[in-house]
């Protein structure tokens, strides 16, 4: 085992960013005393939503449907049998490159008759850049660290013993998502577009840590 001096230190990069990605949820519901009747609404009401996000093209980049259910909601909750309506939903996922279309989607897709929707989620690709620029950054200040160090006790760097990765990560919001859009409106209502909501993309904090180990030759400490 070598008995060179070793030096460890830590590196961190901190760095900003536009977001590449936005995230939507989107709840469809139906509400009918009749099981059949509820289905069929529910059918309707998630084709038509579809439909909707489908005619945004490529600015839609995924398309999910993340579950579906239909549910009896009971007069009295300890009486079998005696149900008074059946709620059906259907929960889609939708993320969005684009952010040109972003507001005017929201706003359409929360018009939509008894439509949830949540969002958006701000968001960096896994594969970003930003996150290898942010660990080359910090594996950087690690061996800029080192070495100030050992010019400060007279000595120089020989070689990396270790340089181990703490792992990168976003911060987030502890808001959580904004529901931007409730329900839309009523079959009665008129058919006229809502107008668009502008939306304001969060910058993302991307955060970097490694931590390296260096040898060194012996300090000057006279």
């Amino acid at each position: 085992m070598s008995d060179a001096p070793l030096i460890s230190v830590r590196g961190e990069a901190v760095l900003e960013a536009e977001p590449e990605i936005a995230r939507l949820s989107v709840h469809v519901q139906s509400q009918e005393s009749d099981r059949r009747t509820a289905l069929d609404r529910l059918t309707e009401r998630n084709q038509r939503c579809l439909e909707l996000v489908k005619s945004y093209g490529e600015a839609v980049e995924k398309l999910e449907t993340g579950g579906l259910s239909i549910t009896p909601l009971l007069k009295y909750r300890r009486r079998e049998g005696d149900i008074r309506a059946y709620r059906g939903t259907v929960w889609i996922k939708i993320s969005v490159s684009d952010f040109g279309v972003l507001g005017e989607l929201v706003a359409r897709l929360g018009d939509l008759e008894r439509t949830a929707v949540t969002g958006p989620d701000w968001e960096l690709r896994r594969d970003s850049e930003v996150y290898r620029r942010a660990a080359r950054q910090a594996a950087h200040e690690a061996v800029a660290r080192a070495r100030s160090y050992a010019e400060a006790l007279g000595a120089r760097l020989t070689g990396l013993v270790e340089l181990s990765d703490e792992g990168l990560g976003r911060d987030v919001d502890a808001g959580g998502p904004v529901a931007l859009a409730a329900y839309g409106r009523g079959m009665g209502d008129a058919a006229e577009e809502p107008e668009p909501i502008d939306l304001e993309p969060e910058t993302q904090i991307v955060r970097a840590t490694v931590e390296a180990r260096f040898t060194a030759t012996p300090p000057d400490l006279g």
